[in-house]
């Protein structure tokens, strides 16, 4: 890992920050790459519970690729800084352990993606969100045409896209694209909120219901409802299952352990 990227572990969740303060957070080759490397090594590790991936500074959550890093590059050779971007949202967004994205100040392109790629997204008030890619000639790359459409339909996801279009905390909040809007100061305080909220849940259920929400949406509803029911009868065998109905029977909080 590079300085590019700050890790910091709190009990259960870890917080992923982007320091590049000088750059807006710019996703480089090399941070993308990390990113990518981070989430296997985190979806793998059972102690964690929840990631937090945010950017360092006041302005930005991510500008998206590093255009300046790019500048010199002939088209014919972007694959392999493609590839690491796309690689890294897919990453994320393949992780089993729940996400949020932190979201002070603007999510542009790729960062918009990453942002997308997260289970939820919290927003400053000062936050903006945009996909511009086709007022550069290029369209976005690494999963933009296909998470936002999902996520706030395809209407809406193609005024943002066709358009280039920017659009403010508010109006994302209006869409549903996040989750809530906070003052900046208090941007972190709604985010702890939520990884408690997260962290006094079964890790194990977690885990198994955004699998089954995730696989189960690409899907008919019949098998997403076979995807369900197979990862209910995990669950269903769970030591987590038993603590549960032990600590409800006890009135006490559960001690979840993951398994």
């Amino acid at each position: 890992m590079t300085s590019d990227l700050i890790v910091k572990r709190d009990n259960g969740a870890v917080i992923v920050e982007i320091n590049r303060v000088d750059r807006h957070n710019a996703l480089s080759k090399q941070v993308n790459l990390d990113l990518k490397e981070l989430a296997l090594m985190l979806g793998n590790d059972a102690s964690v519970h929840v990631v937090v991936i945010k950017g360092a500074g006041e302005r930005a959550f991510s500008a998206g690729a590093d255009l300046k890093e790019r500048k010199s590059i002939s088209a014919s050779k972007t694959g392999a800084y493609v590839d690491a971007i796309s690689g890294a949202v897919n990453a994320w967004a393949q992780m089993p352990k729940p996400t949020i994205a932190a979201v002070g100040g603007f999510a542009f392109g790729g960062g918009f993606e990453l942002a997308l790629a997260c289970d939820f997204r919290i927003a400053s008030d000062n936050a903006a969100f945009a996909l511009t890619e086709v007022r550069l000639g290029i369209m976005p790359g690494a999963g933009g045409t296909q998470r936002l459409p999902r996520l706030i339909g395809m209407a809406r996801a193609k005024e943002l896209v066709l358009l280039g279009r920017r659009i403010s905390a508010a109006e994302a909040l209006t869409m549903g694209l996040v989750s809530d809007v906070v003052p900046r100061e208090k941007l972190m305080n709604s985010v702890e909120t939520m990884i408690e909220d997260l962290t006094a849940c079964a890790p194990l259920s977690v885990a198994k219901a955004k699998e089954a929400m995730d696989l189960g949406i690409e899907v008919p509803i019949e098998k997403g409802l076979e995807i369900e029911r197979r990862c209910y009868e995990t669950t269903l065998h769970s030591e987590d299952r038993n603590e549960g109905l032990r600590a409800f029977a006890e009135k006490r909080p559960p001690k979840y352990q993951g398994r």
